[in-house]
């Protein structure tokens, strides 16, 4: 049974960076791609980075773009999501996915972890 496991949220002030960790055990990791969403307070969850097998293929939200970055390490099991120069907006629940397919819609992504909360206050 695939299960993510999320880590590294928290609170962090205006500006500063943040890098979120996802775990997957019970498959290969390598068999899947990979996303983080986020949902903020009142909002529907939504999609911000997703990255192929072999991390050659990435894509971003327009909202991310030039502020995080999305990796992983097949080695490790895991991919991170290294936020910077994080804004009041971006405080949310970040969900990372294991998929079949990369993509932006929530609905190509299998497995879901129970995620971690961001906020970004001053």
């Amino acid at each position: 049974q695939v299960q993510l496991s999320e880590s590294g949220g928290g609170l962090v002030q205006p500006g500063g960076s943040l890098r979120l960790s996802c775990v997957l055990s019970g498959r290969t990791f390598i068999t899947f791609y990979m996303g983080w969403f986020r949902q903020a307070p009142g909002k529907e969850r939504v999609f911000v980075a997703a990255n192929s097998r072999g991390g050659g293929d990435i894509r971003y939200a327009d909202s991310v773009k030039g502020r995080f970055i999305i990796s992983r390490d097949n080695a490790k099991n895991t991919m991170y999501l290294q936020m910077n120069s994080l804004k009041p907006e971006d405080t949310a629940i970040y969900y990372c996915a294991a998929g079949a397919v990369v993509g932006e819609r929530e609905g190509l992504y299998n497995y879901w972890g129970q995620g971690t909360q961001v906020t970004v206050s001053s």
